[in-house]
């Protein structure tokens, strides 16, 4: 979860460096460069590493977080500084790769989380949300912000493999679930080939989003919910009746 800023003028970050460095000319899909506040204090306070500065493991985390904000708020590759867009091809669980243009009309979301389970078997169904139900989607589920944090890195470059955690806390209703205020979390692979500037080239990501879903779709069905206060709501009212009134 992030925020935008209202001018034009570039917000920096300690964990995205390349917002220090935006020109004037980039083009920002909420207008402005965004601000990470929220989601970096929930990364401070949750994370299970802190790795030294200057260490492969705090620059693959930097380099993830600086391509995520990039994907999440940026609306041309040409502005885009953590991949090369001639080369770059995103695999998620073995599926077919999709470029770098096919991955920023999807939104990151959509992107991770497409599979190809019959319908009726699909909790999350990737072919029919947009970039922007996508991601309201989950900014409502986590108002503090899904935070992310590399665990170990077992290679440097040009290929670098590295295992990472995600969470965040289930504070607001997601898809028709009501929060439950835990904490949600799952963990993965990633393998990513990078050019001498560092810009990835190919990223492979592997995970199980059964882990993710299990928390969201734990609360209670929120219609539910509702026809359960409605229905308790209607006997009180029933039991006041005076039964000559009738």
């Amino acid at each position: 979860m992030d925020e935008v800023k209202e001018d034009m003028e570039v917000a920096g970050d300690k964990y995205r460096s390349i917002l220090n460095e935006e020109a004037k000319s980039t083009q920002w899909r909420h207008g402005g460069p965004p601000i990470f506040d929220k989601v970096n204090k929930l990364f401070e306070e949750g994370r299970t590493k802190e790795w030294p500065k200057g260490s492969i493991e705090e620059t693959v985390q930097n380099a993830v977080k600086s391509w995520e904000m990039e994907l999440s708020h940026k609306t041309s590759l040409n502005d885009f500084k953590t991949i090369n867009p001639e080369k770059f091809k995103l695999i998620v669980n073995g599926r077919k790769d999709l470029s770098g243009e096919e991955t920023l009309q999807l939104g990151s979301y959509n992107a991770l989380l497409k599979n190809s389970l019959p319908k009726e078997f699909q909790y999350y169904r990737a072919d029919e949300e947009t970039f922007k139900s996508s991601h309201d989607a989950f900014r409502s589920a986590f108002p503090r912000g899904f935070a992310w944090e590399v665990i170990s890195v077992f290679s440097g470059p040009p290929v670098v493999a590295y295992k990472f955690r995600h969470w965040g806390y289930f504070e607001g209703p997601f898809q028709g679930h009501a929060p439950t205020g835990e904490m949600v979390e799952f963990y993965g692979i990633g393998i990513m080939k990078v050019d001498e500037f560092m810009r990835a080239e190919d990223v492979e990501i592997y995970y199980d989003p059964a882990e993710l879903f299990a928390g969201l779709l734990k609360g209670p069905v929120l219609n539910a919910i509702a026809e359960t206060q409605q229905n308790k709501s209607a006997d009180t009212s029933s039991s006041h009746h005076c039964p000559f009134s009738e």
